[in-house]
Protein backbone atom coordinates (compact mmCIF):
# COMPACT_ATOMS: atom_id res chain seq x y z
CA UNK A 1 0.00 0.00 0.00
CA UNK A 2 1.08 3.24 -1.11
CA UNK A 3 1.70 6.51 1.10
CA UNK A 4 -1.18 8.15 -1.18
CA UNK A 5 -3.46 5.17 -0.60
CA UNK A 6 -3.27 5.17 3.24
CA UNK A 7 -3.53 8.65 2.98
CA UNK A 8 -7.07 8.41 1.37
CA UNK A 9 -8.13 5.23 3.79
CA UNK A 10 -7.46 6.89 6.57
CA UNK A 11 -9.23 9.87 5.44
CA UNK A 12 -12.16 7.55 4.58
CA UNK A 13 -11.89 5.71 8.04
CA UNK A 14 -12.05 9.65 9.35
CA UNK A 15 -14.81 10.25 7.27
CA UNK A 16 -16.98 7.70 7.95
CA UNK A 17 -15.88 8.15 11.52
CA UNK A 18 -17.23 11.36 11.64
CA UNK A 19 -20.69 9.89 10.15
CA UNK A 20 -21.42 7.34 12.19
CA UNK A 21 -20.49 9.76 15.56
CA UNK A 22 -23.29 11.47 13.54
CA UNK A 23 -25.90 9.25 13.82
CA UNK A 24 -24.75 7.56 16.57
CA UNK A 25 -26.35 11.43 17.86
CA UNK A 26 -29.31 10.96 16.21
CA UNK A 27 -29.89 7.19 17.97
CA UNK A 28 -28.95 9.23 21.22
CA UNK A 29 -31.57 11.82 20.45
CA UNK A 30 -34.49 9.76 19.26
CA UNK A 31 -33.71 7.30 22.08
CA UNK A 32 -34.41 10.36 24.87
CA UNK A 33 -37.59 10.84 23.22
CA UNK A 34 -38.65 7.45 23.29
CA UNK A 35 -38.05 7.35 26.75
CA UNK A 36 -40.36 10.20 27.29
CA UNK A 37 -43.38 8.94 25.11
CA UNK A 38 -43.09 5.41 27.10
CA UNK A 39 -42.37 7.80 30.30
CA UNK A 40 -46.08 9.85 29.03
CA UNK A 41 -47.52 6.80 27.61
CA UNK A 42 -47.27 4.47 31.41
CA UNK A 43 -48.77 7.75 32.96
CA UNK A 44 -51.72 8.05 30.72
CA UNK A 45 -52.09 4.33 30.81
CA UNK A 46 -52.27 4.21 34.26
CA UNK A 47 -54.25 7.27 34.84
CA UNK A 48 -56.97 5.55 32.01
CA UNK A 49 -57.39 2.89 34.50
CA UNK A 50 -57.82 4.65 37.31
CA UNK A 51 -60.20 6.94 36.35
CA UNK A 52 -61.96 3.81 34.50
CA UNK A 53 -62.46 2.46 38.00
CA UNK A 54 -63.85 5.32 39.84
CA UNK A 55 -66.02 6.03 37.10
CA UNK A 56 -67.26 2.36 37.81
CA UNK A 57 -67.45 2.74 41.46
CA UNK A 58 -69.35 6.17 41.28
CA UNK A 59 -71.49 4.31 38.66
CA UNK A 60 -71.91 1.46 41.40
CA UNK A 61 -73.22 3.96 44.14
CA UNK A 62 -75.15 5.47 41.86
CA UNK A 63 -77.50 2.45 41.54
CA UNK A 64 -76.96 1.63 45.18
CA UNK A 65 -78.75 5.41 45.91
CA UNK A 66 -81.30 4.58 42.88
CA UNK A 67 -82.30 1.33 44.45
CA UNK A 68 -82.72 2.86 48.01
CA UNK A 69 -84.51 5.99 46.75
CA UNK A 70 -86.80 3.25 44.75
CA UNK A 71 -87.25 1.04 48.13
CA UNK A 72 -88.17 4.37 50.50
CA UNK A 73 -90.87 6.07 47.77
CA UNK A 74 -92.31 2.31 47.10
CA UNK A 75 -92.32 2.47 50.95
CA UNK A 76 -93.69 5.26 51.68
CA UNK A 77 -96.29 5.17 48.74
CA UNK A 78 -97.38 2.28 50.31
CA UNK A 79 -97.71 3.76 53.47
CA UNK A 80 -99.97 6.61 51.97
CA UNK A 81 -102.36 4.19 50.60
CA UNK A 82 -102.64 2.27 53.67
CA UNK A 83 -102.98 5.16 55.91
CA UNK A 84 -106.91 6.02 55.55
CA UNK A 85 -107.58 1.98 56.64
CA UNK A 86 -105.57 2.68 59.97
CA UNK A 87 -108.08 2.70 62.84
CA UNK A 88 -106.77 5.26 65.43
CA UNK A 89 -105.38 8.80 64.71
CA UNK A 90 -102.02 8.06 66.78
CA UNK A 91 -101.70 4.86 64.45
CA UNK A 92 -102.50 7.14 61.47
CA UNK A 93 -99.73 10.14 63.15
CA UNK A 94 -97.10 7.16 63.26
CA UNK A 95 -97.48 6.31 60.16
CA UNK A 96 -97.41 9.97 58.57
CA UNK A 97 -94.32 10.75 60.65
CA UNK A 98 -92.47 7.47 58.70
CA UNK A 99 -94.08 8.11 55.60
CA UNK A 100 -92.63 11.76 55.74
CA UNK A 101 -89.02 10.56 56.69
CA UNK A 102 -89.37 7.93 53.80
CA UNK A 103 -89.74 10.96 51.49
CA UNK A 104 -87.00 12.81 52.90
CA UNK A 105 -84.60 10.18 52.51
CA UNK A 106 -85.61 9.28 48.74
CA UNK A 107 -85.22 13.39 48.25
CA UNK A 108 -81.80 12.92 50.28
CA UNK A 109 -80.85 9.99 47.92
CA UNK A 110 -81.77 11.71 44.88
CA UNK A 111 -79.56 15.01 45.67
CA UNK A 112 -77.10 15.60 48.29
CA UNK A 113 -74.94 18.52 47.55
CA UNK A 114 -73.34 18.77 50.96
CA UNK A 115 -71.66 15.31 50.97
CA UNK A 116 -71.85 14.99 47.02
CA UNK A 117 -73.46 11.60 47.31
CA UNK A 118 -76.88 12.10 46.02
CA UNK A 119 -77.11 10.17 42.88
CA UNK A 120 -77.79 13.51 40.78
CA UNK A 121 -73.77 14.63 42.30
CA UNK A 122 -72.97 10.55 41.51
CA UNK A 123 -73.66 10.75 37.75
CA UNK A 124 -72.23 13.97 37.50
CA UNK A 125 -69.05 12.57 39.13
CA UNK A 126 -68.73 9.79 37.27
CA UNK A 127 -69.76 11.39 34.19
CA UNK A 128 -66.23 13.96 34.85
CA UNK A 129 -64.34 10.50 35.72
CA UNK A 130 -65.25 9.30 32.23
CA UNK A 131 -64.11 12.26 30.42
CA UNK A 132 -61.17 12.28 32.44
CA UNK A 133 -60.72 8.48 31.42
CA UNK A 134 -61.31 9.44 27.73
CA UNK A 135 -58.88 12.22 27.83
CA UNK A 136 -56.12 10.38 29.55
CA UNK A 137 -56.79 7.03 26.97
CA UNK A 138 -56.84 9.61 23.72
CA UNK A 139 -53.05 10.75 24.93
CA UNK A 140 -52.05 7.03 25.36
CA UNK A 141 -52.53 6.13 22.05
CA UNK A 142 -50.76 9.05 20.83
CA UNK A 143 -48.16 8.28 22.76
CA UNK A 144 -47.65 4.57 21.42
CA UNK A 145 -47.76 5.81 18.44
CA UNK A 146 -44.84 8.20 18.90
CA UNK A 147 -42.90 5.43 20.54
CA UNK A 148 -43.68 2.86 17.35
CA UNK A 149 -42.31 6.17 15.29
CA UNK A 150 -38.93 6.19 17.89
CA UNK A 151 -38.03 2.59 17.31
CA UNK A 152 -38.71 2.18 14.08
CA UNK A 153 -36.14 5.52 13.49
CA UNK A 154 -33.64 3.85 15.80
CA UNK A 155 -33.77 0.77 13.83
CA UNK A 156 -33.01 2.76 10.43
CA UNK A 157 -30.43 5.15 11.56
CA UNK A 158 -28.73 2.02 13.08
CA UNK A 159 -29.12 0.61 9.47
CA UNK A 160 -27.52 3.46 8.49
CA UNK A 161 -23.99 2.67 10.01
CA UNK A 162 -24.25 -0.72 8.44
CA UNK A 163 -25.45 -0.13 5.01
CA UNK A 164 -23.97 3.58 4.60
CA UNK A 165 -27.29 4.24 2.94
CA UNK A 166 -27.99 8.04 3.99
CA UNK A 167 -31.02 8.18 3.27
CA UNK A 168 -31.57 5.56 5.95
CA UNK A 169 -30.83 8.54 8.17
CA UNK A 170 -32.89 11.09 6.72
CA UNK A 171 -35.94 8.31 7.35
CA UNK A 172 -35.49 8.12 10.85
CA UNK A 173 -34.70 11.67 11.04
CA UNK A 174 -38.22 12.01 9.06
CA UNK A 175 -39.74 9.32 11.92
CA UNK A 176 -38.27 11.24 14.96
CA UNK A 177 -40.08 14.73 13.75
CA UNK A 178 -43.48 12.36 13.34
CA UNK A 179 -42.81 10.89 16.42
CA UNK A 180 -42.38 14.46 18.51
CA UNK A 181 -45.73 15.93 16.82
CA UNK A 182 -47.62 12.79 18.20
CA UNK A 183 -46.22 13.26 21.55
CA UNK A 184 -47.10 17.32 21.25
CA UNK A 185 -50.48 16.18 20.25
CA UNK A 186 -50.92 13.85 23.42
CA UNK A 187 -49.69 16.48 25.37
CA UNK A 188 -51.92 19.34 24.28
CA UNK A 189 -54.49 18.31 21.76
CA UNK A 190 -55.12 14.55 22.35
CA UNK A 191 -58.56 14.43 20.48
CA UNK A 192 -57.41 16.45 17.65
CA UNK A 193 -56.69 13.26 15.89
CA UNK A 194 -59.18 10.13 16.24
CA UNK A 195 -56.78 7.20 17.08
CA UNK A 196 -59.02 4.56 18.02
Amino acid sequence: MSAHESMEHAEHAEHASGENKKIALLIAVIALFLALSETLGKGAQTESISKNVEASNLWAFFQAKTVRRTVVQTAAEQGKLNLPALPDEATKASLQKQIDDWQKNAARYRSEPETGEGSEQLAERAKHAEHERDEATAKYHHYELASAAFQIGIVLASATIITGMIILAWASGGLALIGIAMTILGLFQPHLLHLH
